[in-house]
């Protein structure tokens, strides 16, 4: 420990107990503030009994200040409703404590697909626990994504950036890294990046989810992918052939849909599938195969009686469908968490090596697979 730390907590132990006690916020403290008086961190400090450097220290999350004195400084603080100078601190660290959320060029479907509003909370929470706060980038096209270049890195008004649903061979991705800006993708981007990310282990959950239907005994096992310039669509897809492979059975074209995430692309997607008369149906979202229910019950068929379904994501409007859905879950309020926390390891030891986290799904088996039929349940 050295000698301005000794001092410190000499000063800490020295004066704590000398702090004249009141019957109110800010007189126990023996000091007359107007109500309309912004408080200071001095005052902080002295009311605490401790340096100036020591609340700064409490103030910024160190982890260097004793369990009892970090107490006492918050009590003060809350007391007194001290607001530390974010100005002061963004110069003193360098850092705004601001990081940016930046969703490109889906802003519709942004406010349709619940799979959204769960992965910001998700990140929402992360930004708490670190004491962040989130700014949330909405594009329409490729020219306003140059807006995040020229008016916020450039100005450092943020630290960091959490891209999320970008294409896979998204250009925003490798400009941000070349303006040495802090990324972390929410999927996996380009196999040539070196951009951070947090994906579920896409591929995985959709080849259990097709062996799942094979294992059943379905012999015409159809998809309806996602959008094929997007990672989560192309590893999905991929996870549908390993499972034909697994089993032997040979990839017919026909039975093979592009959607693009949407209920409206699950609805069209659907109906053009059933003219190949598949028996089984594994969507690449839960949202789409909301709309491929409406288009097999449009047509006279049942679930799972004439085609089985089985979705992706497992968000709450699955489960309240008619019948439930068999889905593969994905955690994915734990991604935008976890982005959160990888973004700031980033920031706090550098880039290197890249961060490449994969998140386990589980495969949910409820009603609309047929499974209880099919074992005789």
């Amino acid at each position: 420990m050295n000698g301005s730390a000794l001092e410190e907590n000499d000063l800490e132990e020295k004066d704590l107990e000398e702090i004249p006690l009141g019957v109110n916020a800010l007189g126990k403290y023996g000091l007359r503030i107007d109500k309309m008086t912004r408080i200071t961190l001095e005052q902080v400090a002295k009311m605490s009994g401790v340096s100036r450097s020591t609340v700064s220290r409490v103030v910024n999350q160190h982890q260097s200040v004793r369990p009892e004195v970090r107490q006492r400084v918050w009590e003060v603080i809350e007391d007194t409703g001290y607001q530390p100078n974010m100005a002061a601190r963004t110069l003193a660290s360098n850092r705004s404590g601001v990081i940016a959320l930046v969703i490109p060029r889906v802003v519709a479907s942004l406010f349709a697909d619940p799979y959204f509003p769960f992965l910001i909370q998700g990140i929402s929470q992360g930004c708490n626990a670190n004491n962040l706060t989130l700014s949330l980038f909405l594009f329409h096209s490729e020219d306003e994504e140059q807006m995040i270049h020229r008016r916020v890195l450039r100005t450092g008004l943020i630290d960091g950036v959490i891209v999320a649903s970008s294409l896979v061979d998204d250009p925003l991705i490798p400009k941000l890294i070349e303006q040495g800006a802090p990324v972390v993708v929410i999927g996996r981007p380009d196999k040539n990046s070196v951009a951070s990310y947090v994906d579920a282990a896409n591929i995985g959950g959709a080849k259990s989810a097709v062996s799942h239907l094979l294992r059943l005994g379905y012999k015409r096992v159809s998809t309806i992918t996602g959008r094929l310039d997007m990672s989560p669509g192309v590893d999905r897809l991929q996870g549908y052939l390993d499972a034909l492979k697994l089993w032997g059975i040979s990839e017919r074209s026909e039975l093979i849909v592009e959607g693009d995430f949407s209920e409206a692309g699950g609805y069209s997607a659907m109906h053009l599938l059933l003219r190949s008369k598949p028996d089984a149906v594994f969507i690449a979202s839960d949202t789409m195969a909301l709309g491929a229910l409406r288009a097999i019950e449009e047509v006279g068929l049942r679930v799972p009686n004439d085609i089985a379904i089985v979705g992706f994501d497992d968000l709450p409007p699955s489960r309240r469908t008619r019948p439930p859905l068999t889905v593969v879950r994905q955690p994915v309020q734990l991604t935008g968490q976890i982005a959160v926390d990888t973004l700031v390891d980033i920031l706090e030891h550098g880039d290197s090596p890249p961060r490449r986290i994969v998140l386990d799904t589980q495969l949910i088996i409820r009603d609309s697979c047929g499974a209880k039929q099919k074992m005789g349940r």
